[in-house]
């Protein structure tokens, strides 16, 4: 019999359900269940549980978010917690339905109904066959999945057989325990007829039991097929089974590998590019997606897969065969580099004629600043074909060329593969910077895994270790750029075709700054050539005071810096000022730039006897050297100072054994090594110096401090001496003599045997400068002192004097 209950008062529940003759904790924190929770602490009364609708955590849930059934319940513990919250423990006694909220503050206090069940008493449930067959159903299933539960307290057990007499009384136990939803358990709390009850509760309890049977067999299946895997992919496997098993699988792995497939049977691969892809597909197809090895092998094949080929014609760039189109591109982007213009016609000629010509393999060696790597800039576009530039410099890693092994974690082409890939076709122009500075460690030598790439004879099977399958580079034009050659390895070198860019004249950094950099410093400070003027007077005396250098790079910042403080002086007086400024001589550039840096100290240098100029040559282009001699009262001691090397050490010591044997020849007095100790020295002695090519300016040194005649400020002089008075040739003639025209001399002294090499000079520094050729040393002598000695004879006749002079003149050199 229904019996009502007045100002009862409700405990709200949240994701739970509680049903009659189940006890559940509960832990109890909201401002109104705590004030419930004090008042029961104080005086034991019955309570009705109630889900509400809303998942409340902080406010308590309105009288509306209620729901309408309820349990009617007995506390059986209220303990009070630390941090002041409550944990109460309630056991249901019998459904109720809320009639009235009669009370909000200090809790919810409600009017409710008791709902008495249809089949409730133990009679009715002993006298319906049906509904003890249901019960029984019910307890032998829900053992069945306790027993695949494990961990299950026996009191569980021995409380469901107690129950079995009971149908409703199970039904309500069973359906507080088995997972479900809250939805589920309420339509069930709401529930009256027993019989309809045990068969809901009846129907999750079979819902469950399949869900863990289906769990074995998938647990079986895995173990089955994976054995002793790793429990990461254990799981994975239990998904896929799982939504196999549901038929939700997904699919988007498959369609991946058909889309994969289908670009490999379209993709124009080498028959052995297309054989390893065919292999690598079906190893793929029979992995599983979780397996470490698929993400491998499917970046593999998809390197593989993007990567040009050679047979493709979308994958390769046209050459221009517009020759004179070409040069007009090269002229207008560069000034000079004759050599590198020239190359460049021709193998496009060649190609016009025979399209199957392999790419040329060029290296550029040139001080900085000089243009090498924007040169291959233009010829890509001349060539109308892909840029693609990786720098070299400090690489010790051969990996760097040829890539990692695919055993290792994290395995990658190297950056020629890498390169390939990026530009997408198979004859790009590819730029090798800083060939010169490649390193070598443990890790392997970078400079002689180029040596296949830069094969023409090999390139077109170059492996690497990361593909390992050949791959064509022979269409490829490789451009390397270096400052010095000397530090590139012979058998690197002989593959390359070297093309060296010593350095530009006076008149042609004048050219490029009025063409290139004063137009491109312009545009990058905003300022309009209206509102800037530089004349060629200023440009001249940057290039001669402000910069000293073979290349035009400190040009280019000293013109920047020039515009920047012009820039500041637009900016005082507004944007929108008419005012045109104008550097037109050294007293504008100086408010700007500061005083001059570079002065010309040769004949300042050359004032006194014993000091004459040399030429020398570095990585970063030609510069002039003095040498001074001086001498001491002594015992014939040489001093040599200025951390020079063993081979100019060696070289004074041969100048001053030829200038003691042919003292009387040059007016010297025998005896002077017996009286006197000479001191040469070298200045910037930071700097280490060495090489043979100082040994004439030494031997002109020593001559001129012993006669006491001054060397002519306005030569400088470059040559190897012997003991025998012969004049050798050197190297880097046309650094050293652009070095010199850039210094102002204005006669050089060289070897007859370097005549050949004055080829390479521009025709308007040799028309400039006055070349003297030289075999021997008394020609040396005559060319580099203002007068020359003359000979210790007796001169007191005048047919002695005029044959010492005749012979003089006779062994002055001839000036080219």
């Amino acid at each position: 019999m229904s019996r009502v209950h007045q100002a009862l008062p409700v405990l709200p529940l949240r994701n739970v359900v509680l049903f009659p003759g189940v006890t559940l904790p509960f832990d109890v924190g909201r401002p109104k269940t705590l004030a419930l929770a004090e008042a029961l602490s104080k005086r034991e009364r019955p309570l009705v549980a109630v889900f509400a609708q809303r998942d409340a955590h902080v406010e308590d849930p309105a009288a509306a978010e209620l729901h309408e059934i309820g349990v009617v319940a007995r506390v059986v513990a209220c303990v009070r917690q630390e941090g002041g919250t409550y944990a109460l423990v309630v056991e249901g006694l019998e459904r109720a339905r809320l009639d009235e909220v009669t009370k909000t503050a200090p809790y919810l206090e409600a009017t409710v109904r008791t709902l008495d069940d249809a089949d409730s008493t133990s009679s009715a449930d002993a006298g319906d066959a049906e509904l003890e067959a249901l019960a029984l159903t019910l307890r032998d299933q829900t053992l069945a999945v306790l027993a695949m539960i494990p961990q299950v307290p026996r009191e569980v057990h021995a409380r469901l057989g107690e129950l079995v007499a009971a149908p409703h009384a199970l039904a309500d136990f069973v359906a507080a325990y088995v997972p479900t939803t809250v939805e589920e358990k309420i339509a069930i709390l709401a529930n009256t007829d027993t019989k309809a009850r045990v068969r809901q509760v009846l129907e999750l309890v079979m819902r469950r039991l399949e869900t863990l049977k289906m769990r074995e067999r998938i647990n079986t299946q895995v173990k089955d097929e994976m054995g002793k895997t790793q429990r990461e992919h254990v799981l994975r496997q239990q998904l896929k089974a799982i939504q196999e098993e549901l038929g939700g699988g997904d699919t988007d792995d498959a369609t991946d590998l058909d889309q994969l497939a289908d670009r490999i049977a379209k993709a124009t691969l080498s028959e052995e590019a297309l054989t390893v892809a065919k292999k690598q597909m079906k190893r793929l197809r029979a992995m599983q997606a979780g397996s470490p090895d698929y993400s491998n092998t499917r970046t593999y094949l998809e390197w593989i897969l993007d990567l040009p080929w050679t047979g493709s014609a979308l994958q390769q760039s046209v050459d221009s065969v517009d020759i004179p189109g070409v040069r007009a591109v090269l002229d207008a982007d560069h000034h000079g580099l004759e050599k590198v213009k020239k190359r460049i016609l021709e193998f496009l000629a060649v190609r016009k004629l025979k399209s199957d010509k392999k790419g040329p393999i060029l290296c550029l060696i040139g001080p900085p600043g000089v243009g090498k790597t924007s040169l291959g800039k233009s010829v890509a576009r001349a060539l109308g074909r892909k840029l693609q530039r990786i720098s070299l410099g400090g690489v010790h890693d051969e990996a760097a060329i040829r890539g990692h092994r695919r055993t290792y974690i994290g395995a990658l082409p190297g950056q020629i593969i890498q390169g390939m890939k990026k530009v997408g076709t198979t004859n790009p122009v590819f730029m090798l910077d800083e060939v010169d500075k490649l390193g070598s460690d443990l890790r392997g030598d970078p400079s002689s895994a180029l040596l296949e790439v830069l094969d023409p004879e090999q390139n077109d099977t170059f492996t690497d270790h990361y593909l390992e399958i050949p791959y064509d580079l022979s269409n490829v034009m490789f451009i390397a750029t270096a400052n010095t050659g000397d530090t590139i390895p012979a058998p690197l070198r002989d593959r390359m075709e070297i093309i060296e860019i010593p350095g530009y004249t006076r008149r042609e950094k004048l050219a490029i700054a009025r063409r290139h950099l004063v137009p491109k410093q312009l545009e990058q400070h905003g300022v309009t050539a209206a509102q800037l003027e530089i004349s060629d007077v200023a440009l001249e005396t940057i290039i001669d005071h402000y910069s000293r250098e073979a290349g035009v790079r400190s040009l280019e910042r000293q013109i920047a810096a020039l515009v920047r403080g012009v820039v500041v002086k637009i900016a005082e007086g507004g944007v929108a000022s008419e005012t045109k400024y104008v550097i037109a001589a050294a007293d504008d550039l100086r408010k700007y730039l500061g005083p001059p840096r570079f002065t010309s100290e040769v004949a300042e240098r050359t004032e006194d006897p014993g000091v004459a100029t040399g030429l020398a040559w570095t990585p970063v282009g030609g510069e002039i050297l003095f040498i001074e001699a001086t001498r001491m009262p002594g015992t014939g001691k040489l001093t040599l100072t200025g951390q020079l090397g063993d081979v100019m050490k060696e070289s004074a010591q041969a100048a001053l054994s030829y200038v003691r044997s042919h003292a009387d020849r040059f007016g010297i007095d025998a005896s002077f090594s017996e009286k006197s100790d000479l001191h040469i020295h070298v200045p910037s002695g930071a700097m280490p110096k060495d090489g043979p090519s100082a040994g004439v300016t030494m031997l002109t040194a020593i001559v001129s401090l012993l006669t006491g005649i001054r060397v002519r400020h306005d030569v400088a002089m470059t040559g190897e001496i012997t003991l025998r008075g012969r004049v050798l040739p050197i190297g880097g003639l046309k650094e050293k003599v652009l070095a010199a025209h850039r210094a102002g001399i204005k006669r050089i002294i060289v070897p007859e045997r370097n005549r050949a090499d004055i080829d390479e000079i521009p025709d308007e520094v040799k028309r400039e400068l006055e070349l003297v050729f030289v075999g021997r040393m008394e020609q040396v002598i005559d060319a580099a002192l203002e007068r020359a000695p003359l000979p210790r004879v007796d001169l007191d006749t005048p047919d002695v004097a005029n044959a010492a002079n005749t012979t003089s003149a006779a062994t002055r050199p001839a000036a080219a």
